[in-house]
């Protein structure tokens, strides 16, 4: 039996305007704000949280599953911003989260002030110094990873990262590498810590800030999720840089039937990619 020419037509073109099934995501919220100090030590930040699909999570996590979606629902978008560096004698604050419909990045923590611990967050602050000891944040589990410590030795702990945790008076956590845009960026980079005499440590690799050695921490880079930088004596911790939200599909469906935020939108590899870099919404 055969099918009339107008059914055929009829069902192409609800076949074509369907929305696709499920959608890859990245999701990285805003890296915490180093730390600020007045006469001694203080500790990075640590990177937002990174949840994807294209890549390992962060945090040792696994991949993540694809995000089914509906057709003509709504769907919000946030954009964490970075948390504050520290100014004096402050702790870093936090960064906030990230959001795709249910899918939420932790904001990373703050490092903590001169003889304080870092704070908790997507991945954790680390600790300033001098002591006794102090501790890094915790990093939330597949998003982050904790914080350093510090040490009496005249070190500060740095950020932990989206890929890697913090230490005590090294380099920033490192972040972890996504490639989907087609290119791979790595995001997620904990901030620098300090270290005595005269050590600028930088920060992980994914938009971490450098700590400041007579200067004010560097920041994290914008959207990318990276920490700020700690610092030592009388200067500010450097703030979070802020996150990104970035969304892809089968360029075989349609493009969305809408968006708020001005998002960027591109085709690569046979995907369509929206890249949020502000908040807003997407309609399939």
């Amino acid at each position: 039996m055969s099918i009339p020419g107008s059914a055929v037509a009829l069902l192409l073109a609800s076949t074509a305007a369907a929305p696709t099934p499920t959608v890859d995501y990245l999701v990285v919220a805003g890296g915490g704000g180093g730390g600020g100090t007045s006469n001694h030590l203080s500790g990075g930040g640590g990177a937002g949280g990174v949840r994807s699909t294209v890549t390992n999570t962060g945090g040792g996590g696994t991949l993540e599953s694809a995000l089914a979606v509906v057709a003509g629902t709504q769907y919000t978008i946030t954009v964490g911003s970075g948390g504050a560096g520290g100014v004096g004698y402050a702790t870093g604050s936090n960064g906030s989260n990230s959001v795709f419909a249910s899918i939420t990045s932790t904001g990373g923590g703050g490092g903590g002030v001169q003889g304080g611990n870092g704070l908790s967050g997507g991945s954790g602050g680390g600790g300033g110094q001098p002591g006794p000891n102090t501790s890094g944040g915790s990093g939330t589990a597949n998003q982050g990873f904790s914080g350093g410590g510090s040490s009496t030795g005249g070190k500060s702990g740095s950020g932990g990262g989206a890929g890697q945790a913090g230490g005590t008076g090294v380099a920033g956590g490192n972040g972890v590498a996504v490639a989907i845009t087609g290119s791979s960026v790595t995001y997620g980079g904990g901030g620098g810590a300090v270290q005595l005499p005269g050590a600028v440590l930088p920060g992980g690799t994914g938009g971490g800030g450098a700590g400041g050695q007579y200067a004010n921490g560097e920041n994290g880079t914008p959207n990318t999720g990276g920490g700020g930088g700690g610092c030592y004596t009388n200067q500010n911790g450097g703030a979070g840089g802020s996150g990104i939200v970035i969304i892809r599909y089968s360029d075989q469906y349609p493009a969305a039937a809408a968006t708020t935020g001005s998002p960027s939108v591109s085709t690569s590899g046979g995907y369509r990619i929206y890249t949020f870099t502000g908040s807003g919404s997407i309609t399939f």
